[in-house]
């Protein structure tokens, strides 16, 4: 069965560029356009991976991710930020908050998909 993959960004173009690579890599994928979202698409469901950008409205990624390891069922699923932040403060911010993975755009896909295979649950 493929492994599942949540993909949070507020571009749509990006969702899309990121899910077609991971789904060319052989993952599913959910998108969410914020934090708020997508904790409300992971509810009761086994996600082995989140991507989340860092800078979005509503909810952005960083408290996403505080939020999401306040859940049982996701405490463990690693969380890779995909961002335009590459400031050393932000990236601290992030792992403080649980992100296993800092990724800068614009990404080359195969490095993203690297990332993915080293952190994604078994």
């Amino acid at each position: 069965m493929a492994k599942t993959i949540l993909v949070v960004d507020d571009s749509s173009s990006l969702r899309q560029v990121v899910s077609i690579a991971l789904k060319g890599a052989g993952y599913d994928t959910i998108e969410a356009c914020d934090g708020k979202d997508a904790l409300g698409k992971i509810g009761g469901r086994k996600v082995h991976l989140i991507i989340s950008d860092v800078n979005m409205p509503v909810m952005d990624g960083i408290s996403f991710v505080k939020e999401v390891k306040k859940l049982p069922e996701h405490r463990f699923t690693p969380v890779i930020m995909l961002t335009t932040e590459s400031q050393e403060a932000k990236k601290l911010e992030g792992q403080a908050a649980g992100a296993k993975a800092w990724v800068v755009k614009p990404f080359l896909p195969a490095q993203m998909l690297a990332a993915v295979s080293k952190l994604v649950l078994p």
